[in-house]
């Protein structure tokens, strides 16, 4: 096959991104307001969310008349878009992004530092009442290159019926420690007369969350600053996470698992029933509002192992970031503000209400409509308590954050099932990780 001249292929490149450009620009007939600044808003969203995105947006048009969001919905294929838009020199004002990029893209010199937009008391303001897991996801290299507009973690869902059978109040019991939550919840397991599991009491906690709890994590966040794999910590949060589902059984909880339905709507596993105890994000409220309103549930976090820590787990996020090349860097800062709460914590209330997403600082967390919100559902209320909590990790804010993902979740699958030992397993992911850390180097990347 004829290979593709270089100057052609950069050629080309441009061209594709000035199609998908020219395909996302937004047409001023369809603009309300065609005499303001146009700010092209990148989000994907889709369905119903898509509708109360568009009534964020229409909220904002509404406050000022400067500028006009103009947003543009991208379920598949975003990152490339985006790319592809900055490649040919027409990328969007803002795109808001849930998968973890933002140190990959802002080493690559993709993302406009939004600590250098911001003024003094912005700045203060953010230092002052942001979230310390918020700090955490939207850094690389101590700069901000993301706020959020929304956080998951996930806590205990408890089906009060199912803990009743168990022998235990539903009303006032909190585990005290992880492993009173699981004797209890080895109480509730049910299989048929075959030994096939048809209810799991507690369904086991991975590495993710156990390693942060033990007082480990993949990150130094308080000291050096750096990836940190096989340590005493992670390793007992390995051990743990493999003897968990080695209990179980690994291929019976596989077979329990691929015959249930949808994780959508009325068809969740744990509105059906088939969990007694469940660790799931805050997002199922709502879903257990519309859908399931007579389930009986309550939520309360994930309590420490013995010796271990509270509030501990990890979490990701929807972050809107502002791409180098934007044309209109002032209008998308604006509403990235307006949106964040970072300037009027009152203006964002509303559309994290809207969107049932938790609150990314104090200052909003505390304004009449979100503790409204939270006097309306004290179940989310218990998600909300958790993020002042230094103990909760995000992944850490290395360029190669996807490997480093992919490679833990290959290490905690092979110790669960049992091809390697949880140990082993960590020796493993750590000569994985160094090696990948020398081939960047060798390419030219500073890590």
């Amino acid at each position: 096959m004829a290979k593709l001249h270089p100057l052609k292929a950069v050629g080309l490149v441009a061209l594709v991104g000035t199609l998908v450009a020219i395909i996302a620009a937004p047409s001023p007939q369809l603009r309300k307001h065609p005499s303001r600044k146009a700010v092209r808003i990148w989000h994907m969203w889709s369905g119903e969310w898509k509708e109360v995105v568009d009534d964020i947006v229409a909220k904002y048009n509404a406050s000022q008349d400067k500028y006009e969001v103009v947003p543009l919905s991208l379920p598949e294929g975003a990152e490339t878009k985006l790319q592809m838009g900055i490649a040919g020199g027409d990328p969007p004002d803002a795109i808001v992004e849930w998968n973890p990029v933002i140190p990959t893209w802002a080493q690559a010199g993709l993302l406009q530092p939004m600590d250098e937009l911001m003024t003094p008391a912005e700045r203060a303001g953010y230092d002052r009442d942001a979230y310390p897991v918020v700090k955490r996801i939207g850094i690389y290299n101590d700069h901000i290159y993301g706020l959020a507009v929304g956080l998951n973690l996930s806590a205990c869902y408890v089906r009060k019926d199912i803990l009743k059978e168990a022998g235990v109040d539903p009303e006032t019991w909190v585990p005290k420690t992880l492993e009173e939550l699981e004797e209890v919840g080895h109480r509730m397991d049910r299989r048929d007369k075959n030994g096939n599991l048809t209810r799991i009491g507690f369904m086991p906690v991975g590495f993710n969350a156990l390693a942060p709890a033990y007082g480990g994590g993949l990150y130094d966040w308080n000291g050096k600053q750096q990836v940190t794999i096989d340590t005493p910590e992670n390793r007992t949060a390995m051990r743990h996470s493999a003897e968990a589902r080695k209990r179980l059984g690994f291929d019976d909880v596989v077979r329990f698992q691929s015959s249930q339905g949808s994780d959508f709507g009325g068809a969740w596993s744990f509105i059906q029933g088939y969990y007694g105890i469940l660790m799931d994000g805050q997002w199922r409220v709502e879903q257990l509002r519309k859908y399931a309103p007579d389930v009986p549930y309550r939520v309360f976090p994930l309590p420490p192992p013995k010796g271990g820590l509270p509030l501990a787990g990890s979490t990701g996020g929807n972050f809107i970031l502002i791409p180098k090349g934007a044309k209109n860097v002032d209008g998308a800062w604006d509403f990235v503000k307006w949106w964040n709460g970072l300037d009027d914590p009152n203006t964002a209330a509303d559309p994290f209400v809207k969107m049932a997403q938790m609150p990314p600082s104090r200052a909003v967390a505390n304004t009449e409509i979100y503790r409204r919100y939270l006097k309306e559902n004290p179940a989310f209320a218990v998600f909300v308590s958790m993020l002042p909590s230094r103990n909760i990790q995000p992944l850490p804010p290395v360029p190669y954050q996807l490997f480093l993902s992919d490679k833990r979740n290959a290490a905690e699958d092979a110790a669960q099932r049992g091809s390697i030992s949880p140990d082993d397993s960590l020796k493993r992911l750590d000569q994985q990780v160094r090696a990948e850390i020398a081939r960047r180097k060798s390419l030219g990347y500073p890590q």
